[in-house]
């Protein structure tokens, strides 16, 4: 598996290795034992499937409050996304920093994201299929959602933001200086 680190070594980008043979290849997407020597050591308790039908659907920027917070696993089974992964840790040197990624099913990659993070993607492609664990189970009343618009992020997307197919309750999402005071 080829790994980069980001975040001081705490976002990991994955790049499982493909075993072929005339047939086509194998490929663990997921082995515990082997994320452990590299430092994941993280239990994964739930599996979503996110299914875009559209290219330009923007979905985040998500995360769960304590004391449920999320790490996840994600990989793109079909199409192609842009990832954009923020730094939620105030005690952080990239404290509201963010990164993008570009996951897609052509370059295999999966990106892992620790607690303190919120996540979220725009897809590419239409018909973007999307697979990902998480550490802990889904509690809506403990989602937020914060606005990748809020100037203090400087979020650069790279479509317009009219061409965006986003959901009321994420452009509805919260400012850096509203997460500060719940």
């Amino acid at each position: 598996m080829e790994v980069e680190y980001f975040f001081d070594n705490s976002v990991f980008l994955l790049k499982p290795t493909k075993f072929f043979d005339d047939r086509g290849f194998l490929s663990e997407t997921y082995n515990s034992k082997e994320l452990e020597k590299i430092g994941i050591n993280t239990k994964f308790v739930q599996e979503n499937f996110s299914l875009s039908k559209s290219k330009n659907v923007f979905r985040g920027l998500h995360f769960q409050k304590s004391p449920h917070e999320q790490a996840k696993l994600i990989r793109v089974l079909s199409g192609s996304i842009l990832d954009i992964v923020v730094d939620l840790r105030k005690d952080s040197n990239s404290y509201l920093t963010y990164k993008t990624f570009k996951l897609s099913k052509k370059n295999f990659k999966q990106i892992y994201i620790p607690k303190g993070f919120a996540h979220g993607f725009l897809t590419l492609t239409s018909k973007t299929e999307i697979s990902y664990k998480t550490s802990d189970f889904y509690y809506p009343e403990l989602e937020r959602s914060m606005s990748w618009e809020d100037k203090s992020l400087k979020i650069k997307l790279p479509v317009k933001k009219s061409d965006l197919i986003i959901s009321e309750k994420d452009k509805r999402a919260l400012k850096v200086s509203q997460l500060k005071k719940i």
